[in-house]
């Protein structure tokens, strides 16, 4: 699954998939030797290699084991012993900047509500003093000379574009090149709030929520479910949530159980949990939104892709009465066909799916009874479904099938397919055309403005 080469780019360790859904950690002492199995992770457990040592004698990891986050440790591959080099309770590691040239770890990151870096050589901490002097925003550091001497740093901020500069080491100076959206400079965009609420059964959701410029509250208001479902929401410019907001929605996207980043107990959290505790989570946001005031409960609309296009399925008929309507983006129906029709490079993930999700050999009636295709009848609320003809991961039939029961039963639908398409919408006149759609269904259901669609050269879109 993976592969990390030394200082010398010669390809010593290695990352691969096991049987039980888990993962080893491969290491060889030289290109002509043989692999050896260093360390063994379970489907509960996370870890990754991350780099040598200048020596070759240290491998850089990040790994969940005896922890609950994924801690940045120092295997030294002679004696086989751990040290831990930086940790968080609660968070997994992010980042690492490691010496071009020395190869020692120099800082480490872990993205909290924001990105947060932990200084772990105490000579770079007053350049990373200085460089957060500069401007507000996260800091990235994006790349640097071999001297160490001259850094290219990024500026990630929430309303705006990333602006990239040269640090200047010996001098604490800092030079602006570019921002690498110079049009979004004057935009009246707005910021991503950091939350959190609480779930019935205790944990605590953390999420960001963006509200629109010049409007009171309660809003109009969009859950924005993320994909995967295995990774996570960040802050940061997020051109969903601005234009969402833009039109007069307030935008939740919340990181429910599952979602990656928060240490191996809440990723295991959503373990088997489809359309069941991780579905709670984002009905725990919906009365989290309506108790502060947010949300108009009677104007709350799903939407998501990937997995957050399941999850607006799940939400249109796990839960009909909640939702104003929903908006899927290439979501499977039917985690049945789903599995069935997995392309040949998720093969070696497989395992790992059918352990966090369920069995497709022994547990189909499981699976069954979460997947929305067979809730059909519970629909109450109209649904805008866009599919991409070639996706290789949720096939076109994922989209086609629930589609035909929805009209079979007369339920409401506005489907379109983009026959040039995979897994979400790359052109940009395919985008253009589908949020075009997006805004107006949402305007006519939730009451925000939208833009007569008029003729958008260039895309493949068949309303069918």
């Amino acid at each position: 699954m993976d592969w990390t080469t030394d200082a010398q780019f010669k390809v010593l360790a290695a990352l691969a998939t096991t049987p039980d859904g888990g993962y080893d950690l491969l290491y060889r002492e030289a290109t002509d030797q043989p692999w050896q199995t260093l360390r063994h992770w379970s489907t509960e457990e996370e870890g990754n290699p991350r780099g040598f040592s200048k020596d070759g004698k240290i491998l850089y990891i990040s790994a969940s084991h005896d922890a609950n986050a994924a801690r940045l440790l120092a295997l030294d591959l002679a004696t086989k012993q751990e040290t831990v080099i930086a940790e968080d309770s609660q968070y997994d590691v992010s980042s690492v900047i490691i010496h071009p040239t020395e190869r020692h770890i120099q800082a480490v990151a872990f993205v909290k509500d924001k990105l947060e870096w932990q200084i772990i050589d105490p000579s770079i901490e007053q350049d990373m003093e200085a460089i957060a002097s500069v401007r507000s925003g996260e800091i990235h550091p994006v790349s640097g000379d071999l001297a160490d001497r001259k850094w290219l740093i990024a500026y990630v901020t929430d309303d705006g574009p990333v602006y990239y500069y040269v640090y200047d080491r010996d001098s604490k100076s800092t030079t602006l090149l570019f921002s690498n959206r110079p049009e979004l400079e004057e935009l009246p965009l707005v910021s991503m709030q950091p939350v959190s609420y609480q779930t019935r059964d205790g944990l605590t959701i953390h999420g960001y929520l963006t509200v629109p410029q010049g409007k009171d509250a309660p809003y109009p208001t969009v859950m924005l479910v993320h994909g995967g479902p295995w990774v996570r929401d960040i802050w940061g410019y997020d051109p969903q949530a601005q234009w969402l907001a833009n039109r007069g929605y307030a935008v939740l996207q919340p990181n429910f159980r599952g979602s990656t980043g928060y240490g191996k107990a809440f990723l295991n959290a959503g373990n088997r949990q489809w359309a069941a505790a991780m579905h709670d989570d984002l009905i725990d946001g919906v009365n989290w939104l309506v108790k502060e005031g947010i949300a108009d409960e009677n104007k709350i609309a799903i939407m998501g892709g990937s997995y957050g296009g399941y999850a607006t399925l799940v939400g249109l008929t796990f839960t009909p009465e909640v939702f104003a309507c929903g908006v899927d983006i290439v979501g499977p129906s039917n985690i049945i066909t789903l599995m069935q029709s997995i392309p040949p490079y998720w093969k070696p993930l497989m395992a790992m799916f059918q352990h966090r999700v369920g069995n497709l050999e022994t547990e189909k009636e499981f699976l069954k009874s979460r997947s929305p295709l067979f809730f059909v009848d519970n629909i109450q609320k109209p649904l805008l479904i866009g599919q991409g003809a070639n996706d290789p991961r949720v096939k076109e039939a994922e989209s086609e099938q629930i589609v035909d029961v929805m009209r079979q039963t007369g339920k409401p639908v506005e489907y379109v397919l983009y026959t040039d398409e995979g897994h979400g919408f790359a052109r940009p006149e395919n985008r253009l055309h589908f949020y075009a759609l997006a805004e107006e269904f949402l305007a006519k259901h939730l009451g925000g403005r939208f833009e007569p669609i008029g003729e958008i050269e260039g895309h493949s879109g068949v309303i069918k």
